[in-house]
């Protein structure tokens, strides 16, 4: 059963003249972790904001737990969480302030509803007299999680919610989310981090309002065609240059301490591109083969 459909929704600003959200279609199965996955401007906000209720779409429609999300915004916003990508709770109240206010607003208590969030209210729990303006972008993550649970929604939309947290909070607040997940709460998550994307059951690829592909991360690598190379040297912005001016390169970027590229043919040009480089002045090349990540497929995606 789908916990939320969306068919052919769209979302224009400016009069029109932006298109934000480009009829979109997919559905999201109850009990998934599903991710939307893309940059910045790729129409991820908008999405949610319609799902959520807090933006009215200029076509096409959605429903979420069944619900229309235009009809039945009413029932719809006391069934779902939201955590927006900016920390929106009041920060002149303190922790528990907070957490005791947004309980009151959906007619529930925090013990009543204490073993959903204990998990991860814990962690903040010290620290529940301090005001939330004070605290660290780890520890605001935590809280504005814990208001989105509290009144038990069957449905969590968490809008970038780990943009600008450091990699250990990163990784504690996926834990968190597997852990949601076993107690049938259905999980939206957006990012523009695609390592990430490995952390969901199904992901869909997003730019400029349109999504390039649908499926799990497993299947989407898999689909990758063509082989693909890490190359480095002792200069790398000249050795980007240089391997983008190779007459059989595809594309090439930067990719950590290497640049990946892809061939137009489907032959291994190891040999050739280390003659090249050397022709080119290089020295210390190293060139292997790579199996692609999401972050490639979505590069060659953007290239068909």
């Amino acid at each position: 059963m789908s916990s939320v459909t969306l068919t052919n929704l769209k979302k224009t600003y400016n009069k029109g003249e932006v298109l934000a959200v480009d009829n979109i279609s997919f559905s999201v199965e109850k009990g998934e972790l599903f991710g939307l996955i893309g940059p910045d401007g790729a129409g991820k906000t908008s999405i949610f904001r319609m799902l959520t209720t807090l933006l009215l779409p200029d076509g096409g429609s959605a429903t979420v737990d069944g619900f229309d999300i235009v009809k039945d915004y009413k029932t719809i916003r006391g069934r779902v969480g939201y955590m927006p990508g900016r920390f929106s709770l009041y920060q002149d109240l303190t922790v528990e302030e907070d957490l005791n206010f947004f309980a009151t607003v959906f007619d529930t208590s925090i013990e009543e509803n204490y073993d959903l969030i204990k998990d991860i209210y814990v962690q903040i729990e010290p620290f529940k007299k301090r005001r939330a303006g004070k605290l660290s972008g780890g520890m605001k993550q935590k809280l504005a999680l814990s208001c989105a649970l509290i009144h038990k929604p069957s449905v969590l939309f968490l809008d970038e919610p780990t943009t600008g947290v450091d990699a250990v909070s990163r990784k504690e607040f996926w834990e968190m989310l597997k852990r949601l997940k076993q107690q049938g709460i259905t999980i939206l998550v957006s990012t523009p981090y695609m390592d990430e994307a490995t952390m969901c059951d199904r992901i869909a690829l997003i730019l400029s309002g349109k999504i390039l592909s649908i499926d799990t991360p497993g299947k989407i690598v898999q689909s990758y065609n063509g082989n693909l190379f890490a190359v480095k040297s002792e200069s790398m912005y000249k050795l980007l240059n240089d391997l983008r001016g190779y007459e059989n390169t595809e594309s090439c970027f930067a990719f950590g301490e290497y640049h990946h590229i892809s061939f137009r043919e489907e032959k291994n040009y190891s040999d050739e591109v280390l003659n090249y480089l050397k022709e080119k002045g290089h020295k210390d090349v190293e060139i292997k083969s790579v199996t692609p990540t999401i972050e490639d497929c979505f590069i060659k995606l953007l290239k068909n």
